[in-house]
């Protein structure tokens, strides 16, 4: 008789959705409206993060400057950022992106969270313990950076 040992090997199988039109032109304008920051800030588009509240992904996010160490890289940063952005995405809902901004990223140490929505060109401005704050024009500033974007230029 010939027996054989087996290895069972678990993985962790994450499924992308694939990224609309909308929101990935976002993710760009607002990585590039971030750029006038470069000397204080570190802005990140799409890098994942291990924070208390588990494995969280926002669009962008914005971090203090960091020290590179271009040998030794960070597959999943784990300290929070100053800021996370998302962009409403075709697949998600409004009020799920929500819960994910009061109950994941406040209680990892996000001190701020915007919301865009493009088909609305609106960007909601989160706060810990507050109530949003609504931009449908002029500029957002964020309370937490000092970051300042124009709508007219992530909207254009």
């Amino acid at each position: 008789m010939n027996s054989q040992a087996s290895e069972i090997i678990e993985t962790e199988v994450v499924l992308e959705e694939a990224m609309s039109m909308n929101h990935s032109r976002l993710i760009g304008r607002l990585t590039v409206a971030l750029a006038a920051y470069n000397d204080q800030y570190e802005t990140f588009p799409e890098l994942e993060f291990e924070l208390s509240a588990g494995r969280l992904k926002p669009d962008v996010a914005i971090l203090p400057k960091l020290a590179y160490d271009w040998e030794a890289d960070v597959i999943r940063c784990p300290t929070p950022p100053i800021v996370a952005v998302e962009v409403l995405s075709p697949t998600q809902s409004f009020d799920y992106l929500v819960a994910k901004i009061r109950q994941q990223y406040f209680p990892s140490g996000v001190q701020s969270a915007w919301l865009v929505v493009p088909a609305g060109r609106t960007v909601y401005l989160f706060l810990p313990d507050q109530p949003p704050q609504v931009f449908t024009s002029g500029t957002l500033r964020d309370p937490a950076t000092g970051v300042e974007v124009a709508l007219a230029d992530i909207f254009r």
